[in-house]
C-alpha cells in the first residue's frame, strides 16, 4: 500500500469490508441498476484537528508532524517515497522540500475528495 494511500485511510476512513455471501438464511436482496450515492466529503483540517488531540502537532505546516499524526513513519525514506508517488523525483528532505511536499498532500486530499482550506493549498 503506498504511503498516500495509508495517509488517505488514516484521514477518510478504511474503506469498508465487503458484505457477506448470501446464505440460505440470507438470501441475496436483489439491486437495483442506480450507482451508489457519492460519499460525503471529509473536512480534512476538522478530520485531523480531532486526531491530534494532546499531541498539538504542526500537521497544517509540517509534513513530518502530519505523517506522525496519522501514525506513519516521517523518516527521509518514507518523505523521498511519498514526494515520488506525488509526483517530485527532486525530493532531497530540505526545509523547501518539505513545504512543498506538505502542500502536495494536501491537493492529493482535495483530488481525492477532501475539504481542504484554501490557506493549506496555496
Amino acid at each position: 500500500m503506498s504511503i498516500f494511500s495509508k495517509i488517505k485511510d488514516a484521514i477518510f476512513g478504511h474503506k469498508a469490508e465487503a458484505a457477506p455471501a448470501p446464505t440460505a438464511e440470507t438470501p441475496a436482496i436483489p439491486m437495483n441498476d442506480a450507482a451508489p450515492a457519492p460519499a460525503a466529503p471529509v473536512d480534512i483540517a476538522a478530520a485531523l484537528g480531532a486526531m491530534n488531540g494532546a499531541d498539538n502537532l504542526n500537521w497544517r505546516t509540517s509534513v513530518v508532524d502530519l505523517l506522525k499524526l496519522v501514525g506513519i513513519d516521517a523518516s527521509y525514506e518514507n518523505r523521498k517515497a511519498l514526494a515520488h508517488e506525488l509526483g517530485n523525483a527532486d525530493y532531497a528532505g530540505s526545509a523547501e522540500d518539505n513545504i512543498a511536499l506538505q502542500k502536495q498532500v494536501m491537493k492529493a486530499l482535495a483530488d481525492n475528495g477532501g475539504m481542504v482550506p484554501a490557506e493549506l493549498l496555496d
